[in-house]
């Protein structure tokens, strides 16, 4: 994989984050909606575990570029 398009995935247990930096635009959406969890300027960047799993999956659905991507954990 080419150094720009880096892919990780970061978890709360419940719900897993998945982020493409090739495909990420930079709109911001994710910090305007969850910035518990969405920190550009800290290392990681995401933390899930400072928000709901709902509201994590209802932040992912608004990434207008698709770098952000869910799926839930089995149990």
């Amino acid at each position: 994989m080419e150094p720009k398009n880096i892919k990780k995935e970061y978890t709360n247990g419940e719900v897993t984050i998945v982020w493409q930096s090739g495909k990420c635009t930079h709109s911001g959406n994710c910090v305007r909606n969850n910035p518990e969890v969405f920190k550009p300027k800290e290392q990681p960047w995401i933390s899930p575990e400072n928000s709901t799993s709902e509201k994590i999956i209802e932040t992912v659905k608004k990434c207008p570029s698709g770098a952000l991507t869910y799926y839930l954990n089995k149990k």
